[in-house]
């Protein structure tokens, strides 16, 4: 028989502000929302408890449109270790893991250099040509 224990780690009035941080909302705002005997002292007082009485957390959980067991058991050092231990230096390839990307700054450089160089060219040849177009106007009038 497995014994479920809280986790020590785990303080949920700090996973309330890091939840309530990470969607923007101001203790005024969710103070608003909890109702009138509520303020921003309060909310942040609630926010210092490691263990908030579970109506409340319920209440909190349902305006943050969070379910309340991730502020139950959200264990930042957990996740960070998830993280850190998943992530790699091939992490960031999304459809295929075996690409490769081989990106040499100074020739993506020179290459904007030449297209820059090839652009002035063009729009001096359209401009001689309309020159000569404007010529051949002037001369015939």
């Amino acid at each position: 028989m497995t014994h479920t224990a809280p986790n020590p780690k785990i303080h949920e009035g700090r996973n309330v502000k890091r939840f309530r941080e990470m969607l923007g909302i101001k203790q005024d705002a969710l103070a608003f929302e909890l109702g009138d005997e509520w303020n921003q002292q309060r909310i942040s007082t609630l926010e210092q408890k490691e263990k908030i009485d579970s109506e409340i957390l319920e209440q909190v959980a349902a305006i943050l449109k969070i379910p309340a067991e991730a502020i139950r058991n959200f264990d930042e050092e957990q996740a960070v270790n998830i993280i850190s231990n998943t992530f790699n230096s091939e992490a960031y390839y999304v459809g295929n893991p075996q690409a490769t990307f081989n990106v040499n700054p100074i020739e993506e450089i020179r290459k904007l250099h030449y297209e820059k160089i090839e652009l002035y060219e063009r729009m001096l040849r359209e401009k001689d040509e309309m020159l000569e177009r404007l010529e051949r106007l002037i001369g015939r009038g």
